[in-house]
C-alpha cells in the first residue's frame, strides 16, 4: 500500500472512531443485534408451522410439529432477548424472553384462523384466483397480511424491534407497508397491493377491501415525536372498499361502515356510513 494511502486510511479510521465515541448510537454490541436474516428465518419457520407443506418440504401431518415448535421456541427466545438489548429497552433475562416466546406461540392457532379468513376474502373477491392454494403460494398481498398478523401479536406483547423488522421485510418483498401496531379485523383483502400504506394507529374493521396505492396515514407530523402513542391514523369501519390510490389521513377521520371510496380520493374528514365518495369529491348517498 502506498504511503499516501496508508496515511489516508489511518486518518479516516481515527476520525470515524472519534465520531463513534462522540455520538454513540447503539446500546448493544454488534454481535448481540437481531439480524435481518434471522428475522427472515423466523418468518419462514412460522409460516411452516401455520401451513406445513406449503412453503418448504416437510410432512403435512402433525408428527413434525414438536421438532418444529422446539426450533421456533429457541429462535424466538434468542431474538426477543437480543431485541431488549437495543436502545433504551433494558436487558431482559433469558427466562423472561422464553416466557414471552411461549406467550406468543400460544397465539398461533388464533393467527392461523385469522389468516384462513383472509385467504377466503382474497379468493372470493378475486375471480382470477383458481384456488385457495394459489392465494397461499403466489399472492404477495396475502404474504404481506400473513407477516403483518405474525408481527402484530409480538407488538401486542410489547416486544421491541422484531415486529418492525418483520413488517419491513414484508414491505421490501411485496411493496406493501403495514405497521405491526395497526389493528385489522377479520376477512381482510388487499387487491394488487403495490404501494399500500397502513399506519401504526390505524383501525380497520371486518370485511374491508383495499386496492393498490391506498394510504391510511397521518396528517402533517411537525414535531412528530410528541405524537408518539397518540391516534394519528384513520379508522375504517366494517365492509368498506377503498379503491386505488385513495388517501385517507388523520386520527379523527372515520370512514363509516358500508362506504365506498373512489380511486384517487383525498379525505381528511369523516365519511358517514353507506356513503360513496367519488374522485371529484362528490359525496353521494347510496
Amino acid at each position: 500500500m502506498a504511503e499516501d494511502s496508508r496515511y489516508f486510511i489511518k486518518d479516516l479510521s481515527d476520525r470515524l472512531c472519534r465520531e463513534r465515541e462522540l455520538r454513540p448510537l447503539l446500546q448493544a454490541s454488534g454481535a448481540n443485534l437481531p439480524r435481518p436474516e434471522e428475522v427472515e428465518e423466523l418468518i419462514k419457520v412460522l409460516r411452516n408451522v401455520l401451513f406445513p407443506g406449503f412453503y418448504q418440504l416437510g410432512n403435512r401431518d402433525c408428527e413434525d410439529y414438536p421438532e418444529t415448535l422446539a426450533l421456533l421456541e429457541d429462535c424466538l427466545t434468542r431474538l426477543i432477548h437480543q431485541a431488549y438489548l437495543v436502545g433504551e429497552n433494558g436487558e431482559l433475562s433469558w427466562e423472561r424472553a422464553r416466557e414471552l416466546a411461549r406467550d406468543y406461540m400460544g397465539f398461533l392457532p388464533q393467527i392461523r384462523g385469522e389468516l384462513l379468513l383472509d385467504v377466503d376474502a382474497i379468493y372470493e373477491g378475486d375471480p382470477a384466483a383458481r384456488s385457495k392454494e394459489e392465494v397461499l403460494l403466489s399472492y404477495l398481498t396475502f404474504q404481506a397480511i400473513l407477516i403483518y398478523r405474525l408481527a402484530h401479536y409480538l407488538w401486542v406483547l410489547a416486544v421491541p424491534l422484531i415486529p418492525r423488522m418483520m413488517t419491513e421485510f414484508a414491505h421490501e418483498k411485496t411493496g406493501i407497508d403495514i405497521h405491526p401496531g395497526a389493528r385489522i379485523g377479520q376477512y381482510f383483502c388487499i387487491d394488487h397491493g403495490t404501494g399500500v400504506v397502513i399506519g401504526e394507529t390505524c383501525q380497520i374493521g371486518d370485511h374491508v377491501k383495499i386496492y393498490q396505492g391506498v394510504t391510511l396515514g397521518a396528517l402533517s407530523l411537525e414535531d412528530g415525536r410528541s405524537l408518539q402513542g397518540k391516534k394519528r391514523h384513520p379508522t375504517i369501519e366494517d365492509r368498506v372498499t377503498l379503491y386505488a390510490n385513495a388517501t385517507i389521513l388523520g386520527g379523527k377521520t372515520v370512514i363509516g361502515q358500508g362506504s365506498v371510496v373512489g380511486g384517487s380520493a383525498f379525505i381528511t374528514q369523516s365519511v358517514a356510513p353507506n356513503t360513496r365518495v367519488l374522485v371529484d369529491f362528490q359525496v353521494v348517498e347510496q
